[in-house]
């Protein structure tokens, strides 16, 4: 077996490592078998020793891989959760914010955990900070203004899945139930409509980054995998209403969005 150069030259650790990547794409191997061992590795390709233990730590580092002491190298498989960012639902005379997953997330979470055959546990909290400086400009706030913070963290099976922060004006959460330390019944979205600031569109932003000390130690991803951030601004006809900031660990959850009428979908 040969490790194929490319068109850049790279080292040979490297090369490995993407045809070991390659061979877990084609399914090559299953999660309940360990890979061949290190000196059955090096005598497929015609490697070093050291040559084979670099590339398994490039893919031990981005989290396909893990070392078992004692047991042997197994691929690292998370059950990965597909969650609806954006879905529009069929109906005649709805609110434009009750025809999508933006109207209650939270209950969307909770569907697809039961669809899934999956456990859902939250965490609930809640904080008055000073706001960042993105939030602050999505919100049109002076940066460091009083901001109420309702934070979400979201396991599946016991592992941490997501972290959500909705961010909202210290004026518009004073005196409702969005300043109480639990959940509301029949979630935030029912004290903005209470209040009339009904959610009738919204902006996401998607980026991926490596986590923070903090979020890496609650995550408990591998030292390679990044975070999935999706940052959305609700906008009712008067502004901004609230700034969401979800940040998923990027091996347990793929975003689905929903665009355009779906109604002859036949697939997830």
């Amino acid at each position: 077996m040969t490790i194929s150069r490319g068109s850049v030259p790279s080292p040979k650790y490297q090369r490995l490592a993407a045809d070991l990547r390659r061979r877990i794409a084609a399914g090559e191997w299953r999660s309940d078998v360990p890979l061949p061992v290190e000196s059955e590795l090096e005598q497929q390709y015609g490697v070093a020793r050291n040559t084979v233990r670099l590339a398994v730590d490039v893919l031990v580092n981005e989290g396909r891989l893990v070392r078992l002491q004692g047991k042997g190298t197994y691929l690292k498989e998370h059950p990965v959760l597909d969650h609806c960012a954006f879905e529009p639902v069929p109906g005649v005379g709805l609110l434009p914010a009750q025809r999508s997953s933006l109207a209650a997330p939270s209950e969307v979470y909770a569907v697809e955990a039961d669809r899934a055959g999956r456990s859902l546990t939250v965490d609930f909290e809640m904080l008055i900070v000073r706001a960042r400086v993105d939030v602050a400009q999505r919100l049109g706030l002076r940066p460091g203004e009083a901001v109420v913070v309702r934070r979400q963290l979201r396991l599946m099976d016991r592992e941490p899945y997501s972290i959500e922060e909705s961010h909202y004006r210290a004026g518009l959460a004073a005196g409702t139930a969005l300043m109480e330390p639990d959940p509301v019944p029949g979630g935030d979205e029912q004290v903005l409509v209470e209040l009339g600031r009904t959610e009738i569109g919204a902006v996401d932003q998607l980026v991926s980054r490596m986590p923070g000390p903090e979020e890496a130690q609650w995550f408990q991803g591998g030292p390679g995998v990044p975070l999935l951030v999706q940052t959305r601004v609700t906008y009712d006809g008067r502004g901004p209403v609230r700034v969401i900031e979800t940040r998923y660990s990027a091996d347990r959850c793929r975003l689905v969005y929903g665009l355009g009428e779906l109604t002859a979908r036949s697939g997830p």
